[in-house]
C-alpha cells in the first residue's frame, strides 16, 4: 500500500495539469472560431489606420490639382473560398493623370441559390503607392447583398495625389494595380451558434 501512494498522488497531479491544458486549449480554439467572424472588419480597420499593406485613402472631394505625368491602373478581383460569386473589373486598366478623378466599374454576379452578402478588402501595389491612391467613391464603403443569381455593377471612383510626384522613391512608378477579394458575411444566427459552447464547458467536460 505504502508504494501505491506516491502513484496516485502523481497521477492526481497529472491529472490537473491536463485539466489546465484542456482550459488552456479550449479558450484558445473558441477565440480563435470568434475572431475568425471579425477578422475581416478587423484586418480592414488595422489597415486603413495604418496604412499597412498597400491600403488607399478615402476622399470627400476631387483634388484641385492634375499634372500631366500619367500613370496606368490595373484592376485586380479576387473571391474567398466559401461565397459563390462571379466578380471581376469590366475594364482591365486604364491611364489616368495625377489628380484627374476617373470612374471605373467592376461586376458582381451571385451564382449561389439563396442570398448572400460579401465585404470586401483592397489594396494597392505596390504597397508603397497606397497613401496616394484616393477612393472618393466605392463599393467596399458597404455591404453588399445580392439574391440568387442577380448581378450588379458597382462603381469606384478614384484620384492619384499629384503629391505622389515629388516622392523621388516613386518617380520610376508607371503602373499601379488595385486589387479587391470579397469574402462571405457569416449570416444571422452564426456568430451564436459558434458561440455556443464555452472554454468552461469544455473544461467541465475534461474534468
Amino acid at each position: 500500500m505504502t508504494d501505491q501512494k506516491p502513484k496516485t498522488a502523481e497521477q492526481a497531479k497529472v491529472n490537473r495539469s491536463n485539466a489546465t491544458v484542456a482550459v488552456i486549449c479550449g479558450g484558445v480554439f473558441f477565440g480563435m472560431v470568434g475572431l475568425s467572424f471579425a477578422a475581416v472588419p478587423l484586418y480592414q480597420l488595422f489597415c486603413q489606420v495604418t496604412g499597412y499593406g498597400g491600403t488607399t485613402q478615402r476622399a470627400e472631394e476631387a483634388s484641385d490639382t492634375i499634372l500631366d505625368r500619367e500613370i496606368i491602373v490595373s484592376f485586380d478581383a479576387n473571391v474567398a473560398p466559401g461565397l459563390d460569386w462571379d466578380f471581376k473589373p469590366k475594364q482591365k486598366k486604364v491611364r489616368v493623370k495625377l489628380g484627374q478623378m476617373t470612374e471605373i466599374m467592376y461586376e458582381a454576379q451571385s451564382l449561389a441559390q439563396q442570398v448572400s452578402t460579401g465585404t470586401s478588402t483592397f489594396n494597392v501595389a505596390p504597397f508603397e503607392v497606397g497613401g496616394y491612391f484616393n477612393k472618393i467613391d466605392c463599393f467596399c464603403f458597404t455591404e453588399q447583398p445580392l439574391e440568387a443569381g442577380e448581378s450588379i455593377d458597382m462603381p469606384v471612383v478614384f484620384f492619384i495625389d499629384p503629391e505622389l510626384d515629388k516622392d523621388e522613391s516613386l518617380k520610376n512608378i508607371k503602373e499601379i494595380t488595385l486589387s479587391y477579394t470579397f469574402f462571405e458575411l457569416p449570416k444571422d444566427g452564426e456568430e451564436e451558434t459558434a458561440a455556443v459552447a464555452s472554454p468552461s464547458d469544455a473544461a467541465t467536460d475534461k474534468l
